[in-house]
């Protein structure tokens, strides 16, 4: 299970990241688990600095990355 840091988002609970496998991994406040595949490093960093990371998730990594439900 990777480790993730609990956010500040009306949509988002936490986010996790491994970056050896470009695995970002979000918890949605509906408790839905997500990962999205080879993801780059500075998308999780543009993501976790994001003023909104519910909006920046919308506009930058979903439909953009490959991803599975948990």
């Amino acid at each position: 299970m990777m480790e993730r840091q609990p956010v500040s988002s009306s949509s988002i609970a936490s986010i996790g990241y491994e970056e050896v496998t470009q695995t970002l991994e979000v918890e949605f406040v509906d408790n839905s688990l997500y990962q999205y595949l080879n993801v780059p490093p500075n998308i999780y960093d543009e993501l976790m600095a994001a003023p909104s990371q519910g909006a920046f998730l919308n506009a930058n990594v979903k439909n953009q990355y490959a991803y599975e439900r948990l």
